[in-house]
């Protein structure tokens, strides 16, 4: 790799570092081609990526961004998993992770925040930005529906009270 190319790695990985929700970083050592297309299509599908970068050019990329202190955690084969949604990535390595005993979460950033294993964890079982919209959304609409339930409850009461008289008037 020439210096050119590094160059451009390491501001790739600077954007990563700065506009990403949640940095995972995972030791990847003995996982097959597949395992890593079955955990990129994973991402994918959330909205995330994964990328294997040298650490070097990592650490490099961290400098002045948010997640600087996270350079202790790039040590070995490491990948990085990352994603807007602070949440989506740390949930698909921690699901990836139960599965596949090669692939070991060792910690992530979360904007200026240092995740170690178990932040990771704590992270992934956060609700996902659009579970916390649907929760949002259900909250705004529950009291509308009881206004509407209520508006429509005593006419329903009234047409039963004038169906029974119907019916004792018939007989």
């Amino acid at each position: 790799m020439d210096r050119a190319q590094k160059e451009k790695v390491v501001d790739e990985l600077g954007q990563i570092f700065a506009s990403s929700g949640v940095v995972v970083v995972a030791h990847y050592a003995g996982m097959t081609v597949a395992q890593m297309q079955d955990l990129r299509a994973k991402m994918r599908e959330v909205g995330g990526s994964v990328r294997v970068a040298k650490n070097t050019l990592a650490k490099i990329a961290l400098g002045g961004k948010p997640s600087e202190k996270m350079g202790s955690l790039l040590a070995g084969m490491t990948m990085l998993s990352y994603s807007e949604d602070p949440v989506a990535a740390a949930k698909v390595c921690e699901a990836y992770a139960k599965t596949n005993d090669k692939f070991v979460i060792i910690g992530g950033a979360m904007g200026d925040t240092v995740l170690d294993q178990a932040g990771v964890k704590a992270v992934a079982a956060m609700p996902s930005r659009d579970e916390l919209i649907a929760q949002i959304v259900s909250c705004i609409g529950a009291p509308a529906s009881a206004i509407a339930g209520a508006i429509g409850a005593p006419a329903s009461n009234i047409a039963s009270i004038l169906s029974t008289i119907e019916e004792k008037a018939a007989a």
